[in-house]
């Protein structure tokens, strides 16, 4: 019988209730899912067909740790998903950067290196922008992230010094269509469109996710929205099992926030069918041979 390794985190070492969702589909075809915590001790992870990155919502906490587990599967790269080298180059959100110099529209994003120098105020200033979101280069949930201003630059110089010291930043421009209109979250199998949500923010933040107040509801972007996300992740080379593709409209154009190949969250109760369709996909890699 098929299995299948769910990898989650200590934390939360069982599998989520949308995961539980698809492990029931599964179940049904005779595909047996198990949550394995990412980083517990002695895991035969060749024991398992197909290794699925789904919580693994501490790999930003030890992130060099987490690197060297999926370079475990750059031997057999088709027993990991999403794929190890297209994990391992979405971890570090300068991702932006390169897609922005393939013409991909995205939030005007300053990338600083671990130990750069540039100051906050020069950043800012340098750029024209009025107000900016600061954030780690390698996080999740919002971690790290905070607010700043040309105004406020000087009072937040040391604050973003420190983090900078200790690892990759980015600096982007604060949108305010974030608030006014909120952050799609169009989701993708196999390559093909599934469902999407529309998460807005609680009234005076800024950040979208559950746990800081936003609010996620189902949604149906309009079709050109969702070609342009697509076409984001044709740029993308090997086959992905999921996708997440985060980001605003802005006169008429999707403008990128994140590119989720990791382990985003996948809001399938949201949606009819969507955890169908996520077990279909799973199914289809479970039929090719694990290189």
């Amino acid at each position: 019988m098929p299995g299948v390794a769910f990898a989650t985190y200590r934390e939360s070492p069982r599998l989520t209730d949308d995961d539980q969702l698809v492990a029931d589909v599964l179940g049904q075809r005779g595909v047996d899912v198990w949550p394995v915590v990412w980083d517990a001790a002695d895991v035969d992870w060749d024991r398992f067909d197909r290794v699925i990155i789904r919580s693994t919502w501490d790999f930003h906490l030890e992130p060099e740790v987490y690197e060297r587990w999926i370079r475990g599967f750059l031997r057999r790269p088709a027993r990991l998903w999403n794929p190890p080298a297209v994990v391992l180059a979405n971890l570090n959100k300068r991702y932006l950067i390169d897609l922005a110099r393939q013409g991909v529209q995205v939030v005007p994003t300053v990338h600083v290196a671990a130990g750069g120098e540039q100051s906050l105020p020069s950043i800012i200033a340098g750029q024209g922008w009025a107000e900016v979101v600061i954030k780690p280069a390698v996080s999740a949930s919002a971690r790290g992230t905070w607010r700043s201003s040309a105004a406020a630059a000087g009072a937040d110089a040391d604050a973003f010094a420190r983090q900078c010291r200790a690892q990759d930043m980015l600096v982007q421009l604060y949108c305010e269509e974030i608030a006014s209109e909120g952050e799609w979250s169009i989701v993708f199998f196999d390559g093909e469109y599934s469902h999407a949500v529309l998460k807005t923010p609680a009234s005076g933040d800024f950040r979208v996710q559950r746990h800081f107040g936003g609010t996620p509801v189902a949604a149906a972007p309009a079709p050109r929205v969702i070609e342009q996300a697509s076409s984001i992740l044709a740029r993308i080379e090997g086959r992905l099992l999921y996708a997440r593709v985060d980001g605003i409209e802005r006169n008429g154009t999707f403008v990128l926030m994140e590119l989720e190949l990791n382990e985003p969250f996948l809001f399938l109760s949201l949606s009819d069918g969507a955890a169908v369709r996520f077990a279909d996909a799973i199914a289809r890699i479970l039929e090719d041979p694990p290189a």
